[in-house]
């Protein structure tokens, strides 16, 4: 597996969205953006060392994506799939299909060691307080300074 694509995440190529708010807390997960997988293959392979491809499978509702990578001047593919999303459906599939695809190349795998986080209070956007203690976990994350059984509640300093 290419060294690039198993290098950890940066804070700059995290990005949170919130899963739920309750209890007076806000559960927030990284994942990656369909941008930062474009640019972490180009510079693992260059701009023509891959490319990709998508289908429609399913019922109807699923997108596949197979990211294909030049070894040894054989092409190899890896495949994963997604449902359509409920904003921006066709948008939404192709790109999930492809960040699910990634993983497969290990690409943001450890995204699914992250402690489990909490925003202290219930918000319908990430607060730019706790935007800037989400980057700094990325950090501490890198480090090994956490670990995925942990939960982290992040609170606004006063």
């Amino acid at each position: 597996m290419n060294e690039e694509l198993r290098k950890h995440l940066t804070a700059k190529e995290i990005d949170w969205r919130i899963q739920s708010k309750k209890n007076n807390k806000t559960t927030v997960v990284p994942y990656i953006d369909n941008r930062a997988v474009m640019e972490r293959f180009d510079k693992a392979f260059g701009v023509d060392g891959w490319c990709n491809s998508f289908e429609r499978w399913g019922n109807g509702g699923g997108v596949k994506c197979g990211i294909s990578v030049k070894c040894d001047s054989e092409w190899i593919t890896k495949f994963d799939g997604a449902d359509e999303t409920n904003i921006e459906p066709t948008k939404g599939g192709f790109s999930d299909s492809m960040k699910r695809a990634s993983v497969q190349w290990g690409l943001g795998r450890e995204l699914y060691d992250y402690p489990r986080i909490f925003i202290d209070g219930e918000h319908q956007y990430i607060p730019d307080w706790a935007a800037e203690m989400l980057d700094k976990l990325v950090e501490a994350f890198i480090k090994g300074q956490l670990e995925g059984r942990n939960v982290v509640v992040l609170k606004q300093k006063k």
